[in-house]
């Protein structure tokens, strides 16, 4: 009897359990799924605010530009390069979303994009997360047009600029993007498929644009007495490096949304790469000093100032994927580089590139984008990966100026020989600001001068 009351009362906790926790375990199963659906929710906005926020930090860099070239330059120029910083966005900011966005990062077709011309088929209501990469992606395609500007300034007819803007948004540089960073969204690129590291852009950004401003400078020539007649440079110094001084803060403060802002997502990478960021762009202005006091026999500021330009370059590529004792030492290369690039550009090779464009941002790009190959955590040469990254790595450095140098030859000299890329002699002694837009930045302050 002791034995059936036993198992009575078994069975009756068994049904018991069946009637009442069932329903117990199905509610906790709920609200389980619907606590894991409220978190990706609130991660999904995360991601939206901080990509958003690390774009309009990166538009603000377009300010930066402007106040580093202008500062750069003499006070005649100052209304043009003003001009080009503004039309450089504007114009790429259409001919992105019309055309360069498609190409970069649609359904690819091995070469390119072939989807997503205007957003097409993106939900218009604004939820799509393809607004959020839009607006981040288009700042980047106009940093890269905007460095061209500089290599290129004093010298260059404003309606060139205007085209030569439009190519560069609408193909060069999103053609080249797709093949490194175009699984980012729907395509994908042989050289990403290839294992190929550029987290930010150090080549596909940068050095993008820094070998456009080389192609662009040697085709338009140096500035009118900018050499002697037995070929010795001469300085034509800026007329306020407060400004351009006052750029660069600008530029360094912008770079926390362009390297950190990559990421897409809200989450503690943020605060590492913000530090290797700082770090890099930091040993760079000191390399800088101590090389052209080395060299000159005087810390020269503008060299300084270049220095902190480079190393956030140089870092932009394996902000991600290097530790903080790595991001020193490829600051501190790239600072002394910048020094010795500028020097040999403008002594030996005698390119004239009035703000040393070309070597902040097509050599410390390449330059940082090697270093990823050297000091990766993952496969780094100095952490027992071998050479296979550094051999990817120096094949896209490699495709990147044979594209961008390439493509700006001719783009470049087809518009000299169509509808001029230079300016009159008279246009380039009065200033272009006159010339060309018929004002003055300091007005009743212009002095006319070759130098």
């Amino acid at each position: 009897m002791r034995m059936d009351m036993t198992l009575f009362r078994s069975l009756v906790c068994v049904v018991t359990l069946l009637v009442l926790g069932a329903p117990l375990m199905a509610g906790e199963a709920a609200e389980t799924a619907e606590n894991t659906a409220r978190f990706e929710e609130i991660q999904k906005n995360i991601d939206i605010v901080w990509t958003c926020v690390a774009a309009f930090l990166v538009f603000f860099m377009q300010a930066g530009f402007a106040m580093v070239e202008s500062g750069f330059t003499r006070a005649k120029n100052t209304v043009n390069i003003m001009m080009k910083n503004l039309m450089d966005f504007s114009i790429g900011s259409i001919t992105f979303f019309l055309i360069g966005f498609g190409l970069m990062f649609g359904v690819t077709n091995g070469f390119f994009g072939t989807t997503h011309f205007a957003l097409s088929g993106t939900d218009p209501a604004g939820g799509d997360w393809h607004w959020t990469f839009l607006i981040f992606q288009t700042v980047f395609a106009a940093t890269a047009a905007t460095i061209v500007s500089g290599a290129m300034a004093e010298r260059t007819k404003f309606v060139s600029y205007l085209v030569y803007s439009v190519f560069i948004t609408a193909f060069i540089y999103p053609v080249f993007g797709s093949w490194a960073w175009g699984s980012l969204l729907d395509g994908g690129g042989w050289l990403e498929n290839l294992g190929f590291m550029d987290f930010a852009g150090s080549t596909v950004v940068h050095s993008v644009g820094g070998w456009l401003a080389l192609a662009g400078a040697i085709v338009l020539g140096p500035r009118i007495g900018k050499y002697s007649p037995n070929g010795n440079p001469r300085a034509i110094p800026g007329h306020n490096i407060a400004l351009a001084a006052l750029g660069v803060f600008i530029l360094w403060f912008g770079w926390f949304g362009f390297n950190p802002g990559s990421t897409t997502v809200g989450n503690g990478d943020i605060g590492r790469i913000a530090v290797t960021t700082n770090l890099s762009a930091a040993a760079g202005a000191v390399a800088a000093m101590f090389t052209s006091w080395i060299v000159e026999g005087k810390p020269d500021g503008s060299m300084a100032l270049n220095g902190a330009l480079a190393g956030l370059v140089a870092i932009t590529a394996g902000c991600d994927a290097v530790s903080p004792a790595a991001s020193l030492i490829i600051g501190l290369a790239a600072g002394a580089i910048v020094v010795l690039s500028v020097i040999f550009i403008d002594r030996v090779l005698k390119i004239d590139d009035p703000v040393g464009a070309v070597s902040v941002h097509g050599v410390c790009g390449a330059w940082g984008t090697l270093a990823v190959g050297l000091f990766a955590r993952d496969g780094g040469l100095f952490h027992g990966g071998g050479v296979h990254l550094l051999g990817i790595q120096t094949v896209g450095v490699l495709t990147a100026f044979a594209w961008a140098f390439g493509l700006g030859l001719i783009l470049f000299l087809s518009i000299r020989n169509t509808i001029g890329i230079r300016v009159s002699e008279e246009e380039e002694i009065r200033g272009l600001d006159i010339g060309e837009h018929g004002m003055e930045a300091y007005n009743g302050f212009q002095i006319f001068t070759t130098q």
